[in-house]
């Protein structure tokens, strides 16, 4: 009886104090919130494209007297009802995430505090949601609820980056000004996906079948423009701080997250200008919403990869202390930072 008193008033803690994570899994559980907070953006814009966004048309329920979708609603009501369902498959690899965070050895605060900030983004997005349906879609509300998603991607990504990594001060890799560079790469991917918010509430797909208000503060066109130019200028960004990284003699880290970067910024601007040429086709927008994604997970490795923090905290064995240092990489401290003039 003391031990079930015990898993009731602290569950985690119980947990924590009999079981210990390898970093294998730590990884892993942190990656698969990474996984659901991808899939959760691409189901919702197929929700959006499929015109199913009032299939379920009241939140909570699905009907104001069901609250799953009835066979009456048809598809439209099966894939709105299906986007909801999978907010629980989220919650569970985010409560994965929290579980494997708190019990690593040794304890990781910063690690843990980063995992119960995403439960709190789902919860506050699943509420941004539902009055998003009970507003009819109103393109505000909408580009608020992809907004919070786009927030905990970021918060999911940090926590499964900041998984592979220790717990010590950070030590930057490059100088100042190739830093600089990079913060600038971070801000206009964040103008970026915020233009692209406004793109999405001012075109053509509303959401719904029915008359859905749009953003009407700017015409879609011009929006469209001024994201295509947002998007060459992370582009031009990206470009110099692969040719800085090079001119510094860079470590090998962060000069591949820039490569990467540029390979998925190349895909995405393909599929930008294809939709845009092709009259906006709801598969390429499925994609190019995907792209969008993986540009914004890219850019937060660049951002983190300018810098390190040591290796991740071996596990101990049975009976050992833990050890702060994996003894098989080197200390951060040993390593010289490079380009501090550049």
């Amino acid at each position: 009886m003391p031990k079930l008193l015990e898993a009731a008033r602290n569950p985690l803690a119980y947990v924590a104090a009999r079981w210990t994570p390898t970093q294998r899994v730590l990884e892993r559980a942190t990656l698969s919130a990474v996984l659901m907070s991808v899939l959760i953006v691409v189901t919702g814009g197929a929700v959006r494209l499929t015109g199913s966004g009032l299939g379920c048309d009241t939140w909570p329920k699905c009907t104001g007297d069901s609250l799953f979708a009835t066979p009456e609603m048809g598809l439209h009501g099966a894939i709105e009802f299906g986007n909801r369902m999978l907010t629980y498959v989220l919650c569970a690899a985010v409560g994965w995430a929290i579980v494997a965070a708190r019990s690593a050895k040794p304890r990781r605060p910063g690690l843990t505090r980063l995992a119960w900030t995403q439960f709190w983004i789902v919860v506050a997005n699943a509420l941004m949601g539902g009055v998003t349906v009970l507003l009819k879609l109103n393109p505000y509300t909408v580009a608020g609820h992809f907004l919070l998603a786009t927030a905990l991607l970021t918060v999911t990504t940090l926590t499964w980056l900041r998984a592979r990594e220790g717990d010590e001060a950070p030590r930057p890799l490059v100088g100042t000004r190739v830093r600089q560079l990079g913060g600038a790469l971070l801000a206009a991917t964040v103008v970026l996906i915020v233009v692209g918010t406004v793109v999405t509430g001012a075109g053509p797909h509303a959401g719904d079948s029915s008359e859905v208000p749009r953003m009407e503060f700017v015409a879609w066109e011009t929006i469209t423009r001024v994201h295509a130019a947002s998007a060459w200028l992370v582009v031009a960004l990206t470009v110099a701080l692969w040719a800085a990284l090079r001119a510094v003699d860079a470590p090998a880290r962060p000069r591949s997250r820039v490569r990467d970067l540029l390979i998925v910024l190349a895909s995405q601007i393909v599929v930008g200008y294809a939709q845009y040429l092709t009259d906006v086709p709801e598969v390429l927008v499925g994609i190019h919403l995907l792209g969008s994604t993986l540009v914004w997970i890219a850019v937060l490795r660049v951002w983190l990869g300018l810098r390190e923090r040591g290796a991740p905290p071996v596990l101990p064995g049975p009976g050992e202390a833990p050890a702060a240092q994996n003894p098989a990489q080197p200390a951060a401290a040993s390593r010289p930072a490079v380009g501090s003039s550049a």
